[in-house]
């Protein structure tokens, strides 16, 4: 089994995942099933910590936890070009991660969560009712970039750009083209660079504004590392957002008792139960799949002798579903998982946006379950599953009644 899987070490730039998500290719045709999960399931089954021909696969939820705590023993920094923060470690991260996290705070998500009820209603007010919606087109794309536009004060008429971006970026990454990736990593660069030099003499009313008048070691944040938190913030955040989306709603109509649970939540207002809802759909069917790391000295790790200097894939997506921790996987028991969760990482890299994207996800899902009697999938075209290295849906098409 484990000879379908081909560690590609070389950087790229891909941005459907948290941080750095796993760069292997899978041979079709070989027993490959169209859900990565299971796939998954079966090789933690055999062991948590499994051998690659270039590099460790980390899947069992006690092992991934291990390493993702132990920072000293396992280094994020593991590409060539520095990424702010998620490429560095000690105190030079937590400067960094305390600039960072000045933008994440409940104020902060609070302020913002008013424009993104509007775009919501806007969004699901446009849909059709009674025939088939393209959830990630209609829905999960276009909601990201403009809730995220909405947060960092970017203006509407860079919308369209964004969402021509992640397309090409989603096609790119699905196509294992290393030319092409860098390209299209290279286009994002540059829409943040324009975007940022003709805002430099603007007062710091938004968060893109006020970042650029942050500082760290006692200085100014420099024009690389703004854009690179910047990219941070969207070039990953855009892509995790919409397809976040298209999990959710394939989850809500492939399950109709959860569908239930979840409206009764709205009927109440119970937002903290929603919240809840949605991590735990998300550990069930989680689209993050993985983060690098790089082993700073020899590591004893479920059972394995890791050398110096190999590279770690922490794989989210299975420890999430370990029956050791979960027991069955797929048991929808938010409040139950709630503790042991990895959707949003763990350790000092854990993702600053937690609260900003349970907002998000929260909204949309409001809306969609306020304006509509029912969701369900679409009897015209059934539901495809992204390809390796990318989690979740490629297509979720779903009737709304």
């Amino acid at each position: 089994m484990l000879d379908l899987i081909r560690l590609v070490e070389e950087e790229t730039k891909r941005s459907v995942l948290v941080g750095d998500p796993i760069e292997i290719e899978v041979e079709r045709g070989r027993g490959w099933v169209d859900d990565q999960r299971v796939q998954f399931d079966a090789m933690r089954a055999r062991c948590p910590v499994a051998r690659l021909e270039d590099a460790w696969l980390v899947l069992g939820h006690a092992e991934v936890i291990a390493a993702a705590t132990d920072p000293v023993a396992f280094s994020s920094a593991v590409t060539a070009r520095r990424a702010i923060p998620n490429s560095l470690d000690g105190p030079e991260h937590a400067a960094y991660r305390a600039v960072v996290d000045r933008y994440l705070t409940p104020e902060r998500v609070s302020r913002v969560e008013p424009a993104c009820r509007e775009i919501a209603a806007s969004i699901v007010a446009g849909l059709p009712r009674g025939e088939t919606v393209k959830t990630l087109a209609r829905i999960g794309i276009p909601y990201a970039v403009r809730s995220q536009s909405a947060w960092l004060g970017w203006p509407s008429d860079l919308q369209d750009e964004l969402v021509t971006w992640i397309r090409d970026n989603h096609n790119a990454t699905r196509s294992g083209d290393r030319a092409q990736t860098r390209a299209v990593a290279e286009r994002f660069d540059r829409i943040i660079g324009s975007l940022v030099e003709a805002r430099r003499d603007e007062p710091a009313g938004d968060v893109t504004a006020a970042l650029m008048r942050e500082t760290v070691h006692g200085r100014a944040l420099g024009e690389d590392e703004i854009v690179s938190i910047l990219r941070n913030w969207t070039a990953g955040d855009l892509g995790s957002l919409a397809t976040s989306v298209g999990v959710i709603v394939h989850f809500l109509a492939a399950r109709p008792e959860v569908q239930r649970q979840v409206r009764q939540l709205v009927a109440d207002g119970e937002q903290a139960g929603l919240e809840a809802a949605v991590e735990e759909i998300l550990r069930i069917d989680d689209p993050f799949v993985s983060n690098r790391r790089r082993t700073t000295g020899v590591v004893e790790l479920g059972g394995e002798s890791i050398p110096q200097g190999a590279l770690v894939l922490l794989n989210w997506t299975a420890a999430n579903r370990d029956p050791l921790v979960f027991g069955d996987p797929d048991a929808f028991e938010p409040q139950r998982h709630a503790e042991a969760n990895l959707v949003f990482g763990i350790g000092p890299h854990i993702c600053p946006g937690r609260a900003l994207t349970l907002m998000e996800l929260r909204v949309i899902t409001e809306a969609l379950v306020r304006e509509t009697a029912w969701i369900e999938l679409s009897t015209e075209r059934p539901a495809v599953r992204e390809e390796p290295p990318v989690g979740g849906w490629a297509r979720v098409p779903v009737v709304l009644r």
